[in-house]
């Protein structure tokens, strides 16, 4: 999976990053409006943004900058970051407002903690479309994915969207299998590919 690399620090304000766009659910079935996401990295952060150009379901308690579990729930981008070398691999769920939520486990469903602790220095941000069309984004410190899951070259990467609710549509970027939906199979995940951001 493509992450763009950039020399020059990354903002919000002034981000512009190439969109791959998610056209399957998990069933391989079209989806019906567009979804997309970029994964892109300074020397200092890595940032996941991901679009929707419908409405969102918000999980009630959802407040912007917010850390809150059970986003998965509602609409909600997640990104996996897995060390295929120990197993180890973090979640990060990323609601539409810019709530956010992250776990370390183990192994596949295993927690690192059963307390949900908030990894520190995380950023987030949202934009909210009249229509309802949303795009939000989540900078996270390159120092601790590399202390905890030495996040590099050879990381595996995988992301998800849940959109949709009460009938949720259950999506993924990199094909993990079929089955129920299940995006904790860290060894399915797609291997990192640097590529410099397009001038």
């Amino acid at each position: 999976m493509t992450i763009f690399t950039s020399p020059r620090p990354l903002s919000w304000g002034d981000l512009d990053l190439p969109m791959l766009g998610l056209q399957r659910d998990w069933n391989g079935q079209p989806i019906q409006s567009l979804a997309a996401f970029s994964l892109a990295m300074d020397d200092r952060r890595l940032w996941f943004v991901a679009h929707h150009n419908q409405p969102a379901a918000l999980h009630p308690l959802a407040r912007p900058g917010d850390f809150q579990a059970g986003l998965w729930e509602h609409d909600v981008a997640e990104l996996f970051i897995a060390d295929p070398a120990s197993g180890r691999y973090f979640e990060f769920n990323l609601a539409p407002n810019g709530t956010w939520w992250s776990c370390e486990f183990r192994t596949a469903r295993v927690r690192e903690e059963e307390t949900d602790i908030a990894v520190p220095e995380v950023a987030t941000f949202a934009d909210m479309a009249p229509n309802g069309a949303w795009m939000a984004a989540m900078a996270l410190p390159l120092d601790l994915l590399k202390a905890r899951v030495d996040f590099g070259p050879e990381s595996r990467v995988n992301v998800n969207m849940i959109l949709g609710s009460p009938d949720r549509t259950f999506i993924s970027a990199v094909d993990l299998g079929g089955g129920e939906p299940d995006f904790h199979r860290p060894e399915q995940f797609s291997k990192v590919l640097l590529a410099p951001l397009p001038q």
